[in-house]
């Protein structure tokens, strides 16, 4: 079971899933593309070797989330853009989202010696 309780995704997002072979590897990788990042070749290419990389698999994000949702133990809401609440998340969020199941403590994840206290007031603003 993972972090997220609710998985909140746009119904027109526009990002690609590409599972990658790596030469000389029996692992595979995963990646996630918006239409403009897809004619960059250099995401195609390992970067420890300079080889191109196998495309096994492609899939729009929101397709593959549908499909797989269920594995993660979260439940997935899709939302339009047409309300004014839904607009606003996607030009916000990007298009996707989620509520957490419960507060995650940044310090305990992030080895316990971080700060991340912010060194202005917005009060100021």
């Amino acid at each position: 079971m993972g972090a997220v309780e609710t998985l909140v995704v746009w119904e027109n997002l526009s990002v690609n899933r590409y599972v990658l072979k790596v030469p000389n590897s029996e692992g595979n990788r995963v990646i996630h593309l918006r239409p403009d990042q897809e004619t960059d070749r250099r995401h195609f290419i390992d970067p420890a070797t300079g080889s191109d990389l196998e495309i096994l698999d492609t899939q729009l994000l929101l397709d593959w989330l549908a499909l797989n949702y269920r594995s993660f133990g979260t439940t997935l809401e899709i939302v339009t853009d047409k309300s004014q609440e839904g607009a606003q998340f996607v030009r916000g969020f990007g298009g996707i989202g989620g509520i957490l199941r419960y507060q995650l403590d940044f310090n305990h994840l992030a080895g316990g010696d971080v700060d991340f206290e912010d060194d202005f007031n917005l009060d100021d603003y």
